[in-house]
């Protein structure tokens, strides 16, 4: 069992941004320090009503803070850019963090965004795999031909190679057609923090059927807060955590799920089944039965937009001194 951290470094509109670097620095050092296995990041274009940095220059900061974590993007928006340009870039965080870099890919889901790179949502699935093939046979070195309309190569190779052979490329998914495809081109699926367990139970039915990696990682993302009792932790993460989710409702995020769900519903109904906050053995047991899903790399995102760096830090040292003890101790 691997645990990482994810740090959404969203702020809101007037934050300092170069104390909020700080801090997000002082929590990836955090993090390193306590053992987690893995540090994340986002990407986002056009967030209106707060600021992010961007994923590449971010992770390039990050990596000498955290010597001993696996870094990964979650997710590169790939179907906006070129894929030489994607190759080159992350081949180069790859070099910077000495091959300890995981490329996770999805498609988004904000129209914002695509019109933003003159793209339509029209044959964005299509975009996605081609630049997806296209990265891939870049990564391996050898002289490539991309015959596409945004990218044309002949026989060229990459200027800077990732030291890893094999990149590993995680594929975000919330529906099923897209689980479906995320299990059959990517090295795992990195299962979102919105939808509920019920749900994705129900979806790895669907990774089962395509064929699960042997021996490979199987990652899911939550929202999850740790505070000395329930109460405590519900009255800390609440504020935040609920504009989270109504920024989600406002960006169409929920339309990326399956079914009708919703965030424009009661902070209690979210809560359900969906988020992780209590007390450490709220947590552990709201935790487990991931374990018996299969997920053996939890990423936890334990501070949102606006909440005070102290209180994600005591987040984070609970989990790291009582839960993820239990959890990697569990036997499935």
């Amino acid at each position: 069992m691997k645990v990482g951290i994810f740090l959404t470094n969203q702020h809101p509109i007037g934050t300092d941004a170069v104390r909020a670097l700080a801090e997000q620095l002082d929590t990836a050092r955090m993090a390193n320090d306590l053992g987690l296995d893995s540090l994340w990041t986002g990407q986002h274009y056009l967030t209106s009503g707060m600021t992010m940095l961007q994923p590449l220059p971010f992770l390039a900061r990050v990596v000498p803070e955290v010597p001993e974590m696996t870094i990964g993007v979650a997710i590169n928006l790939l179907a906006l850019h070129n894929p030489v340009e994607i190759a080159e870039a992350y081949a180069t965080l790859d070099v910077i963090s000495g091959g300890r870099l995981v490329f996770g890919a999805g498609l988004g889901y904000r129209d914002e965004e695509y019109e933003a790179f003159g793209l339509g949502r029209t044959g964005r699935v299509a975009r996605f795999e081609s630049n997806l093939a296209a990265l891939r046979a870049l990564w391996h070195g050898e002289p490539v031909d991309i015959d596409l309309p945004w990218c044309q190569v002949r026989s060229k190779t990459l200027s800077i190679a990732p030291i890893q052979t094999s990149m590993p490329v995680w594929i975000a998914a919330n529906s099923d057609a897209a689980v479906k495809r995320a299990t059959r081109l990517g090295d795992a699926w990195i299962i979102n923090p919105h939808a509920t367990y019920e749900t994705v139970a129900r979806q790895m039915q669907i990774v089962h059927q395509e064929g699960p990696k042997p021996g490979g990682s199987q990652p899911a993302m939550r929202e999850v807060f740790c505070g000395p009792t329930r109460a405590e932790a519900l009255e800390m993460a609440r504020p935040y955590l609920g504009q989270k989710y109504e920024a989600y409702q406002q960006w169409g995020q929920h339309k990326a799920l399956p079914g009708d769900e919703r965030f424009d519903v009661p902070f209690e109904s979210l809560l359900d089944d969906r988020f992780v906050i209590g007390s450490p053995e709220d947590c552990y047991e709201q935790l487990r039965p991931w374990l018996d899903l299969g997920v053996n790399h939890l990423i936890f995102r334990t501070q949102w937009v606006g909440m005070p760096h102290a209180y994600a830090c005591k987040s984070l040292q609970l989990l790291a001194d009582e839960v993820i003890p239990a959890l990697r101790s569990a036997r499935v």
